[in-house]
């Protein structure tokens, strides 16, 4: 497991590794064509040096690579798009593993989720993050949680542009039981679960307690899917404010199997959305708590 950095760099340099071996030229040839010593490519192609934007459009030019979305999405694994990312606006609060996995999240177009402790940021609602991100960081001040919590829903917009993010999520029961923020939070925090569910883009399976035991217990995760490039998948261990990384082909794959056996496991969508619906409902009768009486 790395930083997104390290693994991002390795993914970049394989895939235009793969697109020279397709335009029929020896690392050497290609240097010669970028003007470039041919230690230079092999760098980038081992992920040992970082690669700028110029040079991933100089090398795609190189192998002919016109492919707009192909480009684009190298770029983006580069840590560089056509324009400056708006979650650098947040870079004083944000640790550069955060802003590489937003960066991830916003050139990928399929999000593969396993949490079994809170709801997956896509999802949150702006009450529920700021009392998850009060009690997880007590260090911080208003201002860095309230800045940490527009982060979380800034990154919403994936699901929403065109085309949107598909998002499948499976939830352990635990997700929606955990009582964060007081019973009012998570009434309303089960709304919008419950509302995101009805989206088309989005998908949640709830894995009950009567499960039993599974491989998700040992901790969240997600994978994620770019654009036409399946080798390009990324799993990340998503934490509130750094992300480790998985990128050995062995490992995805390991990955992935468990998602599915994970979400064939749970519940299906309607059954997973009355049970989300009914727990919200418990919520909503709970007694709500005045500001003295909540426990943050």
């Amino acid at each position: 497991m790395e930083r997104v950095p390290a693994v991002r760099r390795r993914r970049l340099g394989a895939e235009l590794r793969r697109l020279r071996d397709l335009a029929g030229l020896t690392s050497g040839e290609a240097a010669d064509l970028a003007g470039w010593h041919q230690s230079k490519v092999s760098r980038i192609e081992t992920g040992r040096s970082s690669v700028r934007a110029e040079d991933v459009n100089l090398l795609l030019d190189v192998y002919a690579v016109r492919d707009r979305d192909v480009r684009e999405l190298l770029r983006t694994l580069a840590g560089y798009g056509h324009q400056r990312g708006w979650w650098h606006d947040f870079r004083e609060v944000l640790p550069v593993e955060y802003r590489d996995f937003i960066s991830l999240e916003t050139g990928a177009t399929r999000a593969r989720s396993m949490e079994t402790s809170v709801v997956p940021g896509l999802l949150q609602t702006p009450a529920y993050a700021q009392a998850l991100t009060a009690d997880v960081m007590p260090q911080l001040g208003p201002r860095e949680v309230a800045a940490l919590v527009d982060v979380r829903i800034a990154r919403q917009a994936v699901l929403h542009q065109d085309p949107p993010l598909e998002l499948t999520a499976v939830l352990d029961e635990a997700v929606l039981r955990r009582e964060v923020g007081g019973p009012e939070v998570m009434a309303g925090q089960l709304r919008r679960l419950a509302e995101a569910a009805q989206l088309p883009q989005v998908s949640l399976h709830v894995l009950p307690f009567a499960a039993g035991g599974h491989i998700g217990v040992t901790g969240s995760f997600v994978i994620f899917s770019f654009p036409r490039i399946a080798d390009l998948d990324v799993v990340v261990l998503d934490h509130l404010t750094s992300s480790l990384c998985v990128d050995r082909k062995q490992d995805i794959t390991a990955y992935a199997a468990a998602f599915a056996r994970l979400r064939d496991r749970a519940l299906p969508c309607a059954e997973s959305a009355a049970m989300i619906a009914g727990i919200g409902a418990e919520f909503s009768r709970m007694p709500r708590l005045t500001k003295e009486e909540h426990p943050s």
